[in-house]
């Protein structure tokens, strides 16, 4: 196969090794928990996660609340929010109220199923008091373009947020809970998970289950094996986009120029600050276009760089495939308005997925030769 068909396939083998399906008939088969009195799902990955509880628990009551786009396949009788993000909106709103009111509403001896993916931070919302919907939305389009990383995110967001940090849980009153998660967030903690939506308060009164189903390092192992199967040579895996992509960049043309031929995997969840009025694109395009110009007249590197959810920030491209023949200097000005989606379109380098089902941060896969 060519090398950008190589790349899609190691990519599709790190996302389908953490699919929501897969990830929580995995957990439940290894480690059954009681019959859930009700099921939620929240974050982008929560039809797919939904639909792997309701084929268990055929007769438990599902809410899901998810992204726009996001809800097909969703069992037929699920309850359905669809909400924004990265920047909540009204649907948010309906979400958070409507999750808050079926955990309240339980009775004394239930038990709950939460599914939470990232994406939850923005599609189920409920403010503290005093704070409107335009609070939130503006605070939250300032971290964002201030290139603050998930744990600022999410700090802000528990602090003005009626259902983050374990705040949800703490308005159950009944026996017990599972939540079954699926990381998109560095060290893997469920109280940064959307905001810890699936989090218990620190005293829980209720007897409390929380396992972690899928994770970037479970994806990037998955790649390394397909890859390895296809007598591929592994030079790195690592964890380390935890930077800007403006520093991270640099790093990893470093790496591929002075490293062997073979396999490199990153994952992670980089940063990036736009400017006013930003362009199109997400960060895995900015990130891609970078390297592109960083590895521009290199012949024998192929980079694959993309979002495990299918989608790079508001666009309906997961990320892009670049190469050493692909930068022009028209980039720069690309790269200045934060518009490399359109520019990376151009020269048909995006690459498109649609929703994956899964959410376990970034990755970037490079094949030396």
């Amino acid at each position: 196969m060519t090398p950008r068909d190589l790349l899609v396939t190691l990519f599709d083998a790190g996302v389908k090794a953490v699919s929501g399906e897969d990830a929580v008939t995995n957990a439940l088969t290894a480690k059954p928990c009681p019959t859930p009195d009700h099921i939620i799902a929240v974050g982008k990955a929560a039809t797919a996660m939904a639909r792997a509880a309701h084929a268990l628990f055929p007769d438990a009551p599902i809410l899901i609340v998810t992204k726009y786009g996001h809800s097909g396949g969703a069992p037929e009788a699920a309850e359905i929010i669809e909400a924004a993000h990265p920047v909540l909106d009204d649907n948010s709103l309906a979400g958070g109220a409507r999750i808050s009111a079926v955990v309240r509403d339980m009775h004394a001896d239930s038990h709950l199923l939460m599914l939470v993916s990232g994406g939850a931070s923005a599609l189920a919302e409920n403010p503290m008091a005093g704070l409107t919907l335009a609070d939130m939305t503006s605070k939250a389009q300032a971290l964002l373009a201030s290139g603050a990383d998930i744990h600022a995110m999410n700090a802000a967001r528990k602090e003005m947020s009626a259902i983050k940090g374990g705040k949800l849980l703490a308005g159950f009153g009944g026996a017990s809970v599972t939540t079954l998660a699926i990381s998109d967030v560095e060290g893997d903690s469920l109280d940064v998970i959307g905001s810890g939506i699936g989090a218990a308060p620190k005293t829980p009164g209720f007897d409390f289950d929380p396992r972690i189903v899928a994770s970037n390092a479970i994806a990037r192992a998955a790649v390394v094996k397909t890859a390895m199967d296809q007598g591929l040579t592994l030079q790195v895996n690592a964890e380390t986009l935890y930077d800007d992509i403006n520093a991270i960049a640099p790093q990893i043309a470093e790496t591929l120029k002075n490293g062997a031929p073979g396999l490199y995997v990153f994952g992670g969840e980089p940063t990036v600050i736009l400017p006013p009025n930003p362009g199109q694109g997400g960060r895995n395009q900015a990130l891609a276009l970078l390297l592109a110009r960083d590895m521009a007249g290199t012949a024998d590197v192929r980079i694959l760089v993309a979002g495990t959810d299918g989608t790079d920030g508001p666009t309906d491209a997961a990320g892009a495939i670049v190469d050493g023949a692909l930068w022009e200097d028209s980039g720069h000005f690309a790269l200045e308005r934060a518009d490399a989606g359109i520019w990376l379109d151009a020269r048909a380098a995006l690459l498109k997925t649609g929703p994956t089902g899964t959410n376990v941060m970034d990755l970037v896969i490079a094949l030396k030769s």
